[in-house]
């Protein structure tokens, strides 16, 4: 694992709360700056979000390795429609545990620690925090994975009850579920670090991920076959936990190195272990549990396919949210700064950081959708097209691609939008009851189209659905949340979605015209790009300028990565 150029550029480090004084320093770790009782600055911010987009840059390439790797061993047949089946555990375990979920219910506990910490309580509120939840979500992560092992059969049978092989979609089950565990505990460290404004060991965690699966299907396919995909699957979680772990290991301990060095006493009442909101905990978990449910909705549809229709459904589905993964890197390095000012009281600094996240990650995402759209047969083309991935595949998949790209604006939407409902710490059922309504919206859309217009249909109904949730969630904005300004978002929005479907329609135009798939994508990427950076300057989008600058300053820092 390399540290990123470009972020070594300082000897010193801001020192935690206390310290008084700027500390030493290993090189690498300038994204991990900031004094923990102020708010970040504008260049340690600049510095997190870096550093997160280029390890997610890295991993989301591994993971194009891994789909592509996946597709030329096994195809988008038989046996990848039931390792897929067995890979809607990690799905689920990754939302749940590491991207929403867990960590919508311990920034906040974690920062509300940390304020409490820097404001002089008694004892230390982390560590405790850490005593009183750790050992018990521990072992309900171990529970649960034992019950998934145990209940294997059971689960494939409700999960595709059509699939032609469910004795190998059991096998990769059983192995998929010990990821239960090791998710948990990743996403428990990954939140812990995140609160501290560490920000290089839980960006790095997806780049283990994918090299450990990868590494297993090449290693061990030829004699388990997709089974390897299976076991990399379990092998990259612990990956995750190791990259993590020693990293939590150290901050805990030097946060207690200062407290002893500034005189800070313990006391037995501040040390007692503090237990996190239960109510609140069932509440992001549930929320996590309705949006991840949209992948149970499509694979219970696709079942009753063709073979090789999950497969299609899942193909597409990565590539598609390739952007909105890219759009969502700021959110990631600004969610505990949005919990940190609401557990400071600072309502407006948390308003005006969210109102920047939603115009900076809409052009970022549109950017990229247009892009898809209109490069989607030639995107496939040359990620998938070759081995046991045929033309016939190539163009289903991309025909997919293509309407589950229309919902990418309402995926990323939905990603910012319940950070601001989560990030008080305080437990609110509006978002869940705003996802059940868009799985509702999911669910009867795709049981009406499967039958006529088959993973067409049913990718159309994802995008359906989740726009409705974005739209229930920005009409939700105010008490019980950060309170934005929806008519000013709405206006701020409507700017960009406009460059970006003009954008569209022109770079499809040259994308299809050169017949090498290359040259049409670079005909196609380049128009794309030009028309909406055009249009977006024109029509004086907000949040077009930042989008602009983070996307060249990763650009700029990975082509001095590969030719330094």
């Amino acid at each position: 694992m390399t540290v990123t150029p470009g972020v070594q550029g300082s000897d010193v480090d801001c020192g935690p709360v206390g310290a008084g004084r700027a500390v030493p320093r290993a090189p690498g770790q300038a994204a991990d700056a900031g004094v923990e009782g102020a708010p970040p600055t504008r260049g340690f911010l600049a510095k997190a979000a870096l550093v997160t987009a280029v390890f997610s840059v890295a991993g989301a390439l591994l993971g194009l390795i891994r789909d592509q790797s996946l597709a030329r061993l096994f195809g988008a047949g038989r046996d990848t429609d039931a390792f897929l089946v067995a890979w809607t555990i990690p799905e689920f375990a990754a939302t749940l545990l590491i991207e929403d979920g867990l960590a919508f219910a311990l920034i906040p506990a974690f920062s509300m620690a940390l304020a409490r910490r820097a404001q002089g309580a008694a004892g230390d509120p982390v560590r405790a925090l850490v005593a009183g939840t750790l050992p018990k979500l521990a072992l309900a992560f171990a529970a649960v994975g034992a019950l998934l092992v145990g209940g294997a059969p059971q689960l494939v049978e409700v999960l595709a009850p059509g699939l032609r092989d469910p004795g190998l979609a059991v096998d990769c089950t059983r192995l998929t579920a010990t990821c239960v565990l090791t998710f948990g505990l990743a996403g428990y460290c990954s939140a812990a670090l995140r609160a501290h404004r560490r920000f290089l060991a839980p960006a790095a965690i997806y780049v283990a991920y994918n090299a450990g699966i990868i590494a297993a299907m090449f290693a061990l396919g030829g004699h388990w076959g997709v089974r390897s995909a299976a076991f990399g699957v379990a092998a990259g979680g612990a990956l995750m936990v190791v990259v993590q772990l020693p990293a939590l290991l150290r901050q805990l301990r030097q946060k207690a190195r200062v407290k002893a060095k500034a005189g800070a006493r313990e006391s037995a009442a501040g040390a007692e272990a503090q237990p996190l909101n239960l109510v609140l905990m069932a509440t992001v978990l549930l929320f996590a549990l309705c949006r991840q449910s949209q992948v149970l909705i499509e694979r219970f549809l696709a079942s009753h396919l063709h073979s090789g229709a999950i497969s299609h459904l899942n193909y597409a589905q990565k590539v598609a949210q390739i952007p909105m993964t890219m759009s969502m890197m700021l959110c990631t390095v600004t969610f505990p700064v949005v919990a940190r000012a609401l557990a400071e009281g600072d309502t407006e600094r948390a308003r005006r950081r969210v109102e920047r996240d939603l115009s900076v990650a809409a052009s970022v995402v549109l950017l990229g959708t247009a892009v898809v759209v209109a490069c989607a047969p030639q995107l496939i083309h040359l990620l998938f097209q070759r081995g046991a991935f045929t033309p016939q595949d190539t163009a289903a998949t991309a025909g997919v691609m293509r309407v589950y790209a229309l919902g990418l604006l309402g995926q990323t939407l939905v990603g910012v939008l319940v950070r601001s409902y989560f990030s008080a710490g305080r437990a609110t059922w509006y978002p869940v009851a705003a996802m059940a309504a868009g799985i509702v919206v999911t669910s009867w859309i795709g049981a009406l189209t499967v039958g006529s217009y088959g993973v067409t249909g049913i990718a159309a109904a994802n995008a359906t659905g989740i726009t409705a949730t974005a739209v229930l969630l920005l009409a939700g904005m105010g008490p019980r949340s950060v309170p934005v300004g929806v008519r000013r978002v709405l206006a701020e929005l409507s700017r960009p979605v406009r460059a970006a479907v003009i954008a569209t329609v022109v770079g499809t135009f040259f994308a299809q015209r050169p017949a090498d798939p290359l040259t049409g994508l670079a005909a196609g990427v380049t128009t794309v790009t030009a028309v909406f950076v055009l249009l977006g300057w024109a029509l004086d989008a907000q949040g077009f300028a930042p989008a602009l600058r983070s996307v060249a300053t990763v650009t700029r820092r990975l082509a001095h990565a590969v030719f330094h």
